[in-house]
């Protein structure tokens, strides 16, 4: 049986701002406590606010390894003013940017999970290129632009222990608008296409592949 978060932790993620809808945070959830069983650290690139990371820190928490989430914390490309994605109150009025890292930290603290978390604030591919250890799982979900959603695979997909699992949010075989999959679904492919990865699940966009060879 697919693990599922307790009803309170359900709360906070529907409570918290952002994206995911409730089916792909199920399917999120029940893939992080697979791979936290290897023992292994979790990486999210792409907090945002936090919505997803509260289902990353539980399935962390519960089996004793920690939660890593990546984020320069300005917001990607959609969700710049003047965009569908833009969200004025992420808005810093001292600076005029966004900055969603205090959003961001109330919603772990409103979760109860600020002590399971370790938050990276910056950007993804400096991140990866100081980062030396295995990770169980890594799950993509931060720019959707073609030079992101690579950097971000190739940042962080070979430092995927074998049997870890790869995720990748927002994947949409049809273009449906300019944000929209294109980049994610592309790097779907490519990782599929490097035999590194055998494909798990498909739930809605979210994509559940796991490390089954090298190449990457």
């Amino acid at each position: 049986m697919s693990a599922a978060p307790k009803p309170e932790i359900l709360a906070a993620f529907e409570a918290a701002k952002g994206f995911m809808p409730l089916g792909e945070g199920l399917a999120l959830y029940a893939a992080a406590a697979e791979a936290a069983a290897l023992g292994l650290p979790l990486l999210e690139v792409g907090t945002y606010c936090g919505r997803s990371t509260i289902l990353l820190a539980d399935a962390a928490r519960q089996a004793g390894v920690s939660a890593l989430t990546v984020d320069h914390h300005r917001g990607s490309e959609e969700q710049q003013p003047g965009w569908d994605y833009h969200d004025p109150e992420t808005v810093d009025p001292v600076v005029g940017r966004m900055d969603t890292l205090p959003t961001f930290r109330r919603t772990l603290h409103a979760a109860g999970l600020e002590d399971h978390v370790i938050a990276l604030v910056g950007r993804s591919p400096q991140v990866a290129a100081v980062w030396g250890g295995p990770l169980g799982l890594v799950f993509i979900d931060g720019g959707h632009t073609d030079e992101h959603a690579t950097a971000d695979y190739e940042g962080w997909a070979p430092h995927l222990a074998e049997g870890g699992l790869l995720l990748i949010h927002d994947v949409f075989p049809v273009k449906i608008d300019e944000w929209t999959g294109q980049a994610p679904y592309r790097v779907y492919l490519r990782a599929l296409e490097s035999g590194a990865f055998t494909e798990v699940s498909a739930t809605e966009s979210l994509r559940v592949l796991r490390r089954t060879g090298t190449g990457i």
